[in-house]
C-alpha cells in the first residue's frame, strides 16, 4: 500500500488548510485511515482518524477546528484544518490501518505563523 499526501503549506494564524491522501495498492475494504502529527523531538501523535464506516476519533486539541472526511470509492482521506494555532505546526502524516498492518505516507509540512 502507497500513500501520497497533498496540502501542506505556511498559513497566517486563524486561516485554513485542506490535507488530502490518497491510498493506492492493495487497499482493503475494511480500515482505518487517518493523519498523525509529530513536531521535531517529538512522538508522532493522532490528529483524526475515520473508518471505513464513518466513525471518527479527534485529538482534544483540534475538536471544532478539524475535520476529517474521506472517500471510500477513491480511497481518499482529507483533512480540513480551520482556524489554525501556531502550536499546529508539524509534519502531518497520513496513515491507513488494515487487518493489522499499518502504512504511511511522506509527511507534509504544516506551518503556521503567528
Amino acid at each position: 500500500v502507497q500513500l501520497q499526501a497533498y496540502g501542506g503549506g505556511l498559513v497566517q494564524a486563524g486561516g485554513s488548510l485542506r490535507l488530502s491522501c490518497a491510498a493506492s495498492g492493495n487497499v482493503f475494504g475494511f480500515n482505518i485511515m487517518g493523519w498523525y502529527r509529530q513536531d521535531p523531538g517529538t512522538q508522532r501523535v493522532l490528529v483524526a482518524s475515520m473508518t471505513n464506516g464513518g466513525l471518527t476519533n479527534y485529538a482534544d486539541s483540534v475538536k471544532g477546528r478539524f475535520t476529517i472526511s474521506r472517500d471510500n470509492a477513491k480511497n481518499t482521506v482529507y483533512l480540513q484544518m480551520n482556524s489554525l494555532k501556531s502550536e499546529d505546526t508539524a509534519v502531518y502524516y497520513c496513515n491507513i490501518l488494515q487487518r493489522g498492518q499499518s502504512y504511511w505516507g511522506q509527511g507534509t509540512q504544516v506551518t503556521v505563523s503567528s
